[in-house]
């Protein structure tokens, strides 16, 4: 028997808020300077830095696709986002090494100064090799590192000043209508936003009892939980390709699914759609599973002296 050995991949991380061409320039750079297979390019939820994102998760994993699909070599991972939830470097890897070799980890060097504060640093400092980004005005402190190259780009734009400057000419033409947008706020909702239109496509195409779950305070996979009862199997998959269009066109689209005549589960992340025949409704009772798991989050923090 032959044993294989698994492709050797690059990850590079990031928020991506928006992509750019800087962003391209390490892309291309990387694949022609690095020995891999693939890189991976993995759009974060969130940033564990970060208090929050100007474009929804979803907006900017649909320009991440947008702009490096096309790219030899490159993944576009969902891996991150579809987890809903800030995730750690360190987890990101593990979950890679199951089906590849992670050999490099791309970043900035403004990620230098803090490099050591990241969970599980010694153990991704023995076990992959940094490729540095060089940015203008940010020094090499490279002690505390293993391995490490790098990539000499000197790249002029981050992400942050894109978007305080609205510096447009470093955003790809293919996104960069979508990026004026949100920068300009139109493209903008808050999770309330973002329901609200949810139920409004449901409803104006009859879908019934429709019922929203708030799990802010519940150890649960989603925020926002959208229960909703179609007619038949038929208005099932109906009510789907409708929602699937009209929150394509929101810039919110749907991540991952699970279709049938019975019953549709919506994934966007932070928010999981159930669509179902009454039957399936009344047969599983998920609206009173996630009332006692929002009830027993509540008397929980009522106990808790914290």
């Amino acid at each position: 028997m032959v044993n294989q050995s698994k492709p050797i991949v690059a990850i590079f991380g990031g928020s991506f808020d928006p992509p750019h061409r800087g962003h391209q320039q390490i892309v291309q750079c990387a694949i022609d300077t690095l020995d891999i297979d693939h890189l991976l390019l993995v759009p974060a939820y969130l940033n564990p830095f970060k208090s929050a994102s100007l474009a929804s998760a979803s907006q900017r994993l649909t320009w991440c696709h947008t702009l490096f699909d096309n790219f030899d070599k490159v993944i576009v991972s969902e891996y991150e986002i579809e987890k809903g939830k800030s995730i750690r470097t360190s987890q990101t890897v593990k979950y890679f090494n199951m089906a590849y070799t992670v050999k490099y980890l791309i970043i900035g060097s403004d990620n230098l100064d803090t490099l050591t504060t990241w969970h599980e640093f010694s153990w991704l400092n023995a076990h992959i090799t940094w490729v540095i980004v060089t940015r203008e005005g940010y020094p090499l402190c490279t002690d505390a590192l293993g391995k490490w190259e790098l990539l000499a780009l000197d790249a002029p734009m981050s992400s942050s000043q894109i978007r305080s400057e609205k510096a447009l000419d470093h955003v790809d033409s293919k996104i960069k209508k979508s990026v004026h947008k949100v920068l300009q706020g139109t493209n903008i909702m808050t999770t309330e936003q973002r329901v609200e239109n949810i139920v409004k496509i449901l409803d104006d195409k009859k879908a019934e009892e429709i019922e929203v779950f708030n799990l802010d305070d519940a150890d649960y996979i989603a925020k926002r939980v959208v229960i909703a009862n179609s007619l038949n199997g038929k208005h099932t998959l109906a009510l789907y390709d409708h929602l699937k269009k009209g929150l394509r066109e929101q810039g919110d689209p749907i991540l991952t699914s699970d279709t049938s005549d019975d019953w549709v589960v919506a994934d966007l992340g932070d928010i999981l759609i159930h669509v179902m025949i009454p039957e399936y409704r009344q047969r599983y009772s998920l609206e009173q599973f996630l009332s006692e798991l929002v009830e027993n989050q509540k008397k929980n923090k009522d106990i808790d002296p914290a």
